[in-house]
Protein backbone atom coordinates (compact mmCIF):
# COMPACT_ATOMS: atom_id res chain seq x y z
CA UNK A 1 0.00 0.00 0.00
CA UNK A 2 1.84 3.10 -1.23
CA UNK A 3 2.36 6.33 0.62
CA UNK A 4 1.37 8.59 -2.26
CA UNK A 5 -1.28 11.29 -1.83
CA UNK A 6 -0.61 11.76 1.88
CA UNK A 7 -2.65 14.67 3.25
CA UNK A 8 -2.43 15.96 6.80
CA UNK A 9 -1.47 12.54 8.19
CA UNK A 10 -1.93 12.30 11.95
CA UNK A 11 0.66 10.94 14.35
CA UNK A 12 0.49 7.18 14.78
CA UNK A 13 -1.08 5.57 17.86
CA UNK A 14 1.33 5.52 20.82
CA UNK A 15 3.17 2.44 22.03
CA UNK A 16 0.68 1.67 24.77
CA UNK A 17 -2.22 1.69 22.31
CA UNK A 18 -0.34 -0.51 19.83
CA UNK A 19 0.61 -3.01 22.56
CA UNK A 20 -3.00 -3.21 23.76
CA UNK A 21 -4.16 -3.71 20.19
CA UNK A 22 -1.64 -6.38 19.22
CA UNK A 23 -2.25 -8.40 22.41
CA UNK A 24 -5.64 -9.25 20.91
CA UNK A 25 -4.02 -11.23 18.10
CA UNK A 26 -2.28 -14.59 18.23
CA UNK A 27 0.51 -14.16 15.72
CA UNK A 28 1.16 -10.50 14.94
CA UNK A 29 4.15 -10.08 17.24
CA UNK A 30 5.20 -6.80 18.82
CA UNK A 31 5.21 -3.37 17.19
CA UNK A 32 8.47 -2.21 15.62
CA UNK A 33 7.25 0.92 13.81
CA UNK A 34 3.99 2.57 12.85
CA UNK A 35 4.03 5.24 10.15
CA UNK A 36 1.06 7.43 9.11
CA UNK A 37 0.00 6.97 5.51
CA UNK A 38 -2.98 9.20 4.83
CA UNK A 39 -5.91 10.88 6.50
CA UNK A 40 -9.30 10.57 4.88
CA UNK A 41 -12.77 11.71 5.80
CA UNK A 42 -13.79 8.34 7.20
CA UNK A 43 -10.54 6.80 8.40
CA UNK A 44 -6.83 7.14 8.95
CA UNK A 45 -4.26 4.61 7.82
CA UNK A 46 -0.87 3.46 9.14
CA UNK A 47 1.88 1.13 7.96
CA UNK A 48 2.49 -1.10 10.97
CA UNK A 49 5.63 -3.21 11.09
CA UNK A 50 5.92 -5.85 13.80
CA UNK A 51 8.31 -8.63 14.75
CA UNK A 52 6.10 -10.97 12.67
CA UNK A 53 5.44 -8.95 9.52
CA UNK A 54 3.83 -5.86 7.99
CA UNK A 55 0.21 -4.75 8.31
CA UNK A 56 -2.16 -1.95 7.38
CA UNK A 57 -3.73 -0.47 10.50
CA UNK A 58 -6.95 1.42 9.91
CA UNK A 59 -8.51 3.84 12.38
CA UNK A 60 -12.22 4.25 11.62
CA UNK A 61 -13.19 7.78 12.59
CA UNK A 62 -16.94 7.22 12.64
CA UNK A 63 -16.67 4.44 15.23
CA UNK A 64 -19.83 2.66 14.07
CA UNK A 65 -18.83 -0.88 15.06
CA UNK A 66 -21.91 -2.46 13.48
CA UNK A 67 -21.33 -0.84 10.10
CA UNK A 68 -17.59 -1.56 10.20
CA UNK A 69 -18.19 -5.22 11.08
CA UNK A 70 -20.64 -5.48 8.17
CA UNK A 71 -18.02 -4.08 5.78
CA UNK A 72 -15.59 -6.67 7.08
CA UNK A 73 -17.99 -9.56 6.57
CA UNK A 74 -18.69 -8.36 3.04
CA UNK A 75 -15.00 -8.23 2.07
CA UNK A 76 -14.45 -11.68 3.58
CA UNK A 77 -17.29 -13.10 1.48
CA UNK A 78 -16.11 -11.29 -1.63
CA UNK A 79 -12.62 -12.66 -1.10
CA UNK A 80 -14.06 -16.16 -0.96
CA UNK A 81 -15.62 -15.52 -4.39
CA UNK A 82 -12.26 -14.47 -5.83
CA UNK A 83 -12.70 -10.69 -5.78
CA UNK A 84 -9.35 -8.98 -5.04
CA UNK A 85 -9.81 -7.51 -1.58
CA UNK A 86 -7.82 -7.27 1.66
CA UNK A 87 -10.17 -8.50 4.41
CA UNK A 88 -9.28 -7.67 8.02
CA UNK A 89 -7.39 -10.12 10.22
CA UNK A 90 -9.57 -11.64 12.98
CA UNK A 91 -8.23 -11.44 16.53
CA UNK A 92 -7.94 -14.42 18.89
CA UNK A 93 -11.72 -14.34 19.48
CA UNK A 94 -12.66 -13.96 15.82
CA UNK A 95 -13.44 -10.24 16.05
CA UNK A 96 -12.28 -7.86 13.31
CA UNK A 97 -13.05 -4.55 15.06
CA UNK A 98 -10.86 -3.58 18.00
CA UNK A 99 -11.82 -0.76 20.33
CA UNK A 100 -8.80 0.65 22.17
CA UNK A 101 -9.00 3.87 24.11
CA UNK A 102 -12.45 4.54 22.70
CA UNK A 103 -11.21 4.33 19.09
CA UNK A 104 -12.12 1.70 16.49
CA UNK A 105 -9.27 -0.06 14.71
CA UNK A 106 -8.97 -2.85 12.18
CA UNK A 107 -5.83 -4.72 11.16
CA UNK A 108 -5.41 -5.74 7.53
CA UNK A 109 -2.65 -7.59 5.68
CA UNK A 110 -0.16 -5.31 3.99
CA UNK A 111 -0.58 -5.27 0.20
CA UNK A 112 2.47 -4.39 -1.88
CA UNK A 113 1.07 -2.45 -4.79
CA UNK A 114 0.58 0.92 -6.40
CA UNK A 115 -2.23 3.06 -7.74
CA UNK A 116 -2.79 3.47 -11.49
CA UNK A 117 -4.95 6.10 -13.15
CA UNK A 118 -6.56 5.58 -16.52
CA UNK A 119 -3.73 7.26 -18.38
CA UNK A 120 -1.45 4.37 -17.39
CA UNK A 121 -3.86 1.65 -18.47
CA UNK A 122 -3.77 -0.07 -21.85
CA UNK A 123 -7.00 -0.84 -23.71
CA UNK A 124 -7.03 -4.45 -22.41
CA UNK A 125 -6.44 -3.18 -18.88
CA UNK A 126 -9.37 -0.75 -19.27
CA UNK A 127 -11.52 -3.71 -20.31
CA UNK A 128 -10.40 -5.65 -17.23
CA UNK A 129 -11.10 -2.64 -15.00
CA UNK A 130 -14.68 -2.37 -16.25
CA UNK A 131 -15.09 -6.11 -15.89
CA UNK A 132 -13.75 -5.96 -12.34
CA UNK A 133 -16.34 -3.39 -11.29
CA UNK A 134 -19.03 -5.51 -12.91
CA UNK A 135 -17.81 -8.51 -10.91
CA UNK A 136 -17.92 -6.43 -7.73
CA UNK A 137 -21.56 -5.51 -8.35
CA UNK A 138 -22.67 -9.02 -9.27
CA UNK A 139 -20.81 -10.60 -6.36
CA UNK A 140 -22.25 -8.05 -3.92
CA UNK A 141 -25.69 -9.20 -5.02
CA UNK A 142 -24.71 -12.71 -3.99
CA UNK A 143 -23.27 -11.91 -0.59
CA UNK A 144 -25.70 -9.24 0.61
CA UNK A 145 -29.23 -9.76 1.83
CA UNK A 146 -30.80 -6.39 1.09
CA UNK A 147 -33.90 -5.41 3.01
CA UNK A 148 -36.79 -3.84 1.10
CA UNK A 149 -35.98 -0.49 2.69
CA UNK A 150 -32.46 -0.70 1.26
CA UNK A 151 -33.91 -0.74 -2.23
CA UNK A 152 -35.60 2.65 -2.07
CA UNK A 153 -34.45 4.92 -4.91
CA UNK A 154 -32.08 7.81 -4.18
CA UNK A 155 -33.35 11.31 -3.59
CA UNK A 156 -34.43 13.71 -6.31
CA UNK A 157 -31.82 15.19 -8.62
CA UNK A 158 -30.33 18.52 -7.58
CA UNK A 159 -32.69 21.50 -7.88
CA UNK A 160 -31.16 24.34 -9.94
CA UNK A 161 -32.70 26.92 -7.60
CA UNK A 162 -30.66 25.49 -4.72
CA UNK A 163 -27.55 25.40 -6.88
CA UNK A 164 -27.90 29.06 -7.84
CA UNK A 165 -27.99 29.93 -4.13
CA UNK A 166 -24.80 27.92 -3.54
CA UNK A 167 -23.09 29.66 -6.46
CA UNK A 168 -24.02 33.09 -5.10
CA UNK A 169 -22.66 32.22 -1.64
CA UNK A 170 -19.43 30.82 -3.05
CA UNK A 171 -18.94 33.84 -5.28
CA UNK A 172 -19.31 36.06 -2.23
CA UNK A 173 -16.63 34.08 -0.40
CA UNK A 174 -14.29 33.87 -3.39
CA UNK A 175 -14.49 37.58 -4.14
CA UNK A 176 -13.88 38.43 -0.51
CA UNK A 177 -10.90 36.12 -0.06
CA UNK A 178 -7.61 37.86 0.72
CA UNK A 179 -4.92 37.75 -0.37
CA UNK A 180 -6.43 36.93 -3.76
CA UNK A 181 -4.55 34.30 -5.76
CA UNK A 182 -4.78 32.44 -9.07
CA UNK A 183 -7.02 29.77 -7.54
CA UNK A 184 -9.52 32.47 -6.55
CA UNK A 185 -9.50 33.80 -10.10
CA UNK A 186 -10.12 30.34 -11.54
CA UNK A 187 -12.85 29.61 -8.99
CA UNK A 188 -14.68 32.86 -9.82
CA UNK A 189 -14.43 32.19 -13.55
CA UNK A 190 -15.78 28.66 -13.20
CA UNK A 191 -18.63 29.70 -10.91
CA UNK A 192 -19.83 32.38 -13.30
CA UNK A 193 -19.43 29.97 -16.20
CA UNK A 194 -21.31 27.21 -14.38
CA UNK A 195 -24.21 29.52 -13.55
CA UNK A 196 -24.59 30.32 -17.24
CA UNK A 197 -24.42 26.64 -18.15
CA UNK A 198 -27.03 25.74 -15.59
CA UNK A 199 -29.35 28.50 -16.74
CA UNK A 200 -29.08 27.11 -20.26
CA UNK A 201 -29.64 23.48 -19.28
CA UNK A 202 -31.96 23.73 -16.26
CA UNK A 203 -34.76 22.08 -18.24
CA UNK A 204 -32.69 18.86 -18.47
CA UNK A 205 -33.01 18.03 -14.78
CA UNK A 206 -33.49 14.22 -14.56
CA UNK A 207 -37.03 13.06 -13.88
CA UNK A 208 -37.65 11.54 -10.46
CA UNK A 209 -38.48 8.15 -11.98
CA UNK A 210 -35.48 8.08 -14.34
CA UNK A 211 -33.30 6.14 -11.89
CA UNK A 212 -31.15 3.23 -13.11
CA UNK A 213 -31.40 -0.14 -11.36
CA UNK A 214 -30.16 -0.01 -7.77
CA UNK A 215 -27.96 -2.54 -6.04
CA UNK A 216 -25.10 -2.88 -3.59
CA UNK A 217 -22.00 -0.92 -4.64
CA UNK A 218 -18.53 -0.19 -3.31
CA UNK A 219 -19.51 3.48 -3.10
CA UNK A 220 -16.07 5.01 -3.69
CA UNK A 221 -14.44 3.18 -6.60
CA UNK A 222 -11.54 5.28 -7.90
CA UNK A 223 -7.77 4.98 -8.49
CA UNK A 224 -6.74 5.61 -4.87
CA UNK A 225 -8.95 2.74 -3.70
CA UNK A 226 -7.53 0.20 -6.12
CA UNK A 227 -4.05 -1.24 -5.74
CA UNK A 228 -2.22 -2.85 -8.64
CA UNK A 229 0.56 -5.41 -8.45
CA UNK A 230 2.43 -5.02 -11.72
CA UNK A 231 -0.37 -4.79 -14.31
CA UNK A 232 -3.15 -6.61 -12.43
CA UNK A 233 -5.47 -5.40 -9.64
CA UNK A 234 -4.28 -6.69 -6.27
CA UNK A 235 -6.89 -5.26 -3.91
CA UNK A 236 -9.93 -3.00 -3.79
CA UNK A 237 -9.76 -1.13 -0.49
CA UNK A 238 -11.79 1.34 1.60
CA UNK A 239 -15.31 -0.08 1.68
CA UNK A 240 -16.60 2.60 4.07
CA UNK A 241 -19.23 3.84 1.60
CA UNK A 242 -20.66 0.40 0.89
CA UNK A 243 -24.37 0.84 0.26
CA UNK A 244 -27.31 0.59 -2.12
CA UNK A 245 -27.17 3.00 -5.05
CA UNK A 246 -27.84 2.98 -8.80
CA UNK A 247 -25.14 0.55 -9.93
CA UNK A 248 -24.44 2.05 -13.33
CA UNK A 249 -23.91 5.46 -11.76
CA UNK A 250 -20.94 4.08 -9.85
CA UNK A 251 -19.53 2.84 -13.15
CA UNK A 252 -19.93 6.29 -14.72
CA UNK A 253 -18.51 8.15 -11.70
CA UNK A 254 -15.50 5.85 -11.59
CA UNK A 255 -14.78 6.34 -15.28
CA UNK A 256 -15.01 10.12 -14.88
CA UNK A 257 -12.19 9.87 -12.32
CA UNK A 258 -10.03 7.16 -13.88
CA UNK A 259 -10.12 8.52 -17.42
CA UNK A 260 -10.12 12.31 -16.99
CA UNK A 261 -7.16 14.07 -18.56
CA UNK A 262 -5.44 17.04 -16.83
CA UNK A 263 -7.18 19.41 -19.26
CA UNK A 264 -10.63 18.16 -18.27
CA UNK A 265 -11.50 15.81 -21.13
CA UNK A 266 -12.23 12.09 -21.02
CA UNK A 267 -10.27 9.45 -22.93
CA UNK A 268 -13.38 8.19 -24.70
CA UNK A 269 -11.71 5.22 -26.40
CA UNK A 270 -10.71 3.89 -23.00
CA UNK A 271 -14.11 4.72 -21.55
CA UNK A 272 -15.74 2.71 -24.34
CA UNK A 273 -13.61 -0.37 -23.63
CA UNK A 274 -14.18 -0.09 -19.88
CA UNK A 275 -17.94 0.46 -20.26
CA UNK A 276 -18.43 -2.45 -22.65
CA UNK A 277 -16.75 -4.81 -20.21
CA UNK A 278 -18.83 -3.43 -17.34
CA UNK A 279 -22.08 -3.88 -19.27
CA UNK A 280 -21.17 -7.43 -20.27
CA UNK A 281 -20.22 -8.44 -16.73
CA UNK A 282 -22.93 -6.59 -14.81
CA UNK A 283 -25.69 -7.18 -17.34
CA UNK A 284 -26.39 -3.45 -17.65
CA UNK A 285 -28.27 -2.43 -20.78
CA UNK A 286 -27.76 0.66 -22.90
CA UNK A 287 -30.82 2.39 -21.43
CA UNK A 288 -29.54 1.87 -17.88
CA UNK A 289 -26.13 3.30 -18.82
CA UNK A 290 -27.67 6.26 -20.65
CA UNK A 291 -29.77 7.15 -17.60
CA UNK A 292 -26.68 6.88 -15.40
CA UNK A 293 -24.64 9.12 -17.71
CA UNK A 294 -27.37 11.76 -17.62
CA UNK A 295 -27.76 11.66 -13.84
CA UNK A 296 -24.01 11.82 -13.17
CA UNK A 297 -23.60 14.67 -15.68
CA UNK A 298 -26.37 16.57 -13.89
CA UNK A 299 -24.78 15.77 -10.53
CA UNK A 300 -21.46 17.20 -11.72
CA UNK A 301 -23.17 20.27 -13.19
CA UNK A 302 -24.68 21.08 -9.79
CA UNK A 303 -21.80 20.03 -7.54
CA UNK A 304 -19.26 22.34 -5.88
CA UNK A 305 -17.89 20.21 -3.07
CA UNK A 306 -14.25 21.11 -3.77
CA UNK A 307 -14.96 24.83 -3.52
CA UNK A 308 -17.13 24.32 -0.44
CA UNK A 309 -14.26 22.51 1.23
CA UNK A 310 -11.86 25.36 0.49
CA UNK A 311 -14.04 28.40 1.14
CA UNK A 312 -16.53 27.15 3.73
CA UNK A 313 -14.39 24.69 5.67
CA UNK A 314 -10.88 26.03 5.08
CA UNK A 315 -9.84 22.58 3.84
CA UNK A 316 -7.61 22.69 0.76
CA UNK A 317 -6.97 18.97 0.27
CA UNK A 318 -9.11 18.87 -2.88
CA UNK A 319 -7.70 22.02 -4.49
CA UNK A 320 -5.45 20.08 -6.88
CA UNK A 321 -8.48 18.21 -8.29
CA UNK A 322 -10.51 21.32 -9.06
CA UNK A 323 -9.02 22.55 -12.38
CA UNK A 324 -9.59 19.26 -14.24
CA UNK A 325 -12.93 18.54 -12.55
CA UNK A 326 -14.33 21.99 -13.34
CA UNK A 327 -13.13 21.83 -16.94
CA UNK A 328 -14.65 18.36 -17.32
CA UNK A 329 -18.15 19.67 -16.59
CA UNK A 330 -17.89 22.20 -19.41
CA UNK A 331 -16.42 19.69 -21.87
CA UNK A 332 -18.93 16.96 -20.91
CA UNK A 333 -21.82 19.37 -21.51
CA UNK A 334 -20.46 20.27 -24.93
CA UNK A 335 -19.69 16.66 -25.86
CA UNK A 336 -22.72 15.14 -24.16
CA UNK A 337 -23.72 12.82 -27.03
CA UNK A 338 -20.17 11.54 -27.55
CA UNK A 339 -19.79 10.76 -23.85
CA UNK A 340 -23.14 8.99 -23.75
CA UNK A 341 -22.24 6.97 -26.83
CA UNK A 342 -18.91 5.91 -25.31
CA UNK A 343 -20.74 4.44 -22.32
CA UNK A 344 -23.61 2.93 -24.30
CA UNK A 345 -22.15 1.95 -27.67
Amino acid sequence: MPRSHVHLAEAAPDGETLSALLRRYDSTGEAVSCEPLAQGLLNRGYHLATTRGRFFLKHHLDGDRTAIARQHRVTQRLGALGVPVAPPIPDAHGHTVAVVGGRCYALHPWIDGRHRDGGELTAPQCWRLGGLLGVVHTCLEQVMRARTSDRQPPGAAADPADTFAVIDELLRLVRGHRPRDTFDELAEHRLVERRALLERHAHRRPEADAVPATGWVHGDFHPLNLLYRDTEPAAIVDWDRLGVQPRAEEAVRAAAIFFVRPGGTLELAKVRSYARAYRCTAGAGAAEMAAAVHRVWWERLNDFWMLRWRYQRGDRRADHQFPAAAALVVWWTREYEAVRDAFCG
